[in-house]
This record gives structure tokens, sequence and C-alpha cells, in this order.
């Protein structure tokens, strides 16, 4: 059975399984399996850029949609001016609360980003950050019928969602075995994108 898409994801898993009275619980099952693999997986496919501007005195920023953790953040400046992350507490200290200049550095509160020194102009700004992979769905609502995972890796996606579904179903004893499915998976994954990036 293909792997290459929500609908063949649905249908595996109800295979899977052995049910077919899960036709509703299964996309839940699914959505929880993308939450555990956004929050353990940091690999190449789920980098990206974006460019803002800042405006004059204006502090804090939205931070863009599906944003997990930044790589690099900087003004693209000639030259370029690195920005240094600092605690919420730290900038307040360093740079009080109505410093303005050219930001040096940054925090995160919430979903905002907070610039210090306070912008005193318009700056373009560059960050490379993790971001969530796309959501799967039947493709309404802002969703996708696939994304990397389903193309690239299919299994983890399978052994998580069946690691969420053993739970409802009251089958613990399975929730072991595709839970160490998952983390294998998972690993190979993430162990093959540190050594494209020359860490191992």
């Amino acid at each position: 059975m293909a792997l290459s898409n929500y609908t063949e994801l649905k249908d595996a898993i109800a295979d899977w399984l052995d049910r077919t009275d899960l036709t509703s619980r299964i996309p839940d099952f699914i959505a929880l399996a993308e939450a555990r693999v956004n929050r353990e997986l940091r690999i190449r496919a789920m980098e990206t850029r974006a460019t803002m501007t800042t405006t004059a005195g204006k502090r804090y920023f939205n931070l863009p949609n599906r944003y997990l953790q930044m790589r690099n953040f900087q003004l693209n400046t000639n030259p370029i001016t690195p920005l240094e992350y600092i605690t919420p507490e730290m900038l307040d200290r360093l740079y009080g609360s109505n410093t303005t200049g050219k930001p040096r550095a940054y925090t995160l509160i919430g979903d905002e980003i907070q610039y210090a020194p306070i912008p005193d102009t318009e700056y373009t700004v560059e960050m490379a950050y993790y971001q969530k992979f796309s959501p799967l769905g039947d493709g309404t609502g802002g969703t996708v019928t696939s994304n990397w995972l389903t193309q690239n890796a299919p299994d983890v996606l399978l052994y998580g969602a069946l690691v969420e579904a053993e739970p409802f179903i009251r089958n613990d004893e399975r929730i072991q075995l595709w839970l160490t499915a998952y983390k294998e998976a998972v690993d190979k994954i993430q162990k093959a994108d540190d050594r494209d990036r020359h860490l191992s």
C-alpha cells in the first residue's frame, strides 16, 4: 500500500490497526503524530527564510506562521549585522525600556520578536528558522494532502499515528512496539541530516 498522501495514510492506519470503526478518529491520530514530529525533529527540510521590514519606534513584531525555532537572525545592512538572542530580562537590563537605535539583539516573548534597541528607522531583517511541516488534511481549511513527510518519511507518520491510536483503543501492549519503530525512524532521519551537515 502506498503512503504518499493523506488519504493513503489514513487507509494504512486503519489497516495496521485492523479496525473499520475509527474513520472519524484517525485524523486526530495523524494530527497528534504531526505534533510529536514537530517537537522532536530539526532537519533541513524544516528550514525556511523570511524577511520583514522594521518600523521606527516599534519594538514588537509577529513571528512567522508555523515558527518553531530560530537558526539565524540578521539585519540586511552593509555589512550584515547579526542579531544576538538574549533573554527578556537581560534585554531590559542592557537596553532599558525606551532606547532606540540600530537593533543589535532580540528576544522572544510569546509569538513576538522584541528588538533591542528599538529600531530608529526601517531595517530589512532576515531570519532563517525551523518551521512546522504543513499540516495534513483533506485539502480544505489550509491543510494539504501531502507534504515532505508523506513523500520522504511516511513511516514516521504511520508509526507516530499508531502510537497515538493504541491508548485510545486500549491496546496498551502495542504502544512500545510502535514507539520504538517511531523513535528509530526519527533517529535515522535526524542522523542523516546531521551527516549531511558534517556534524557526525
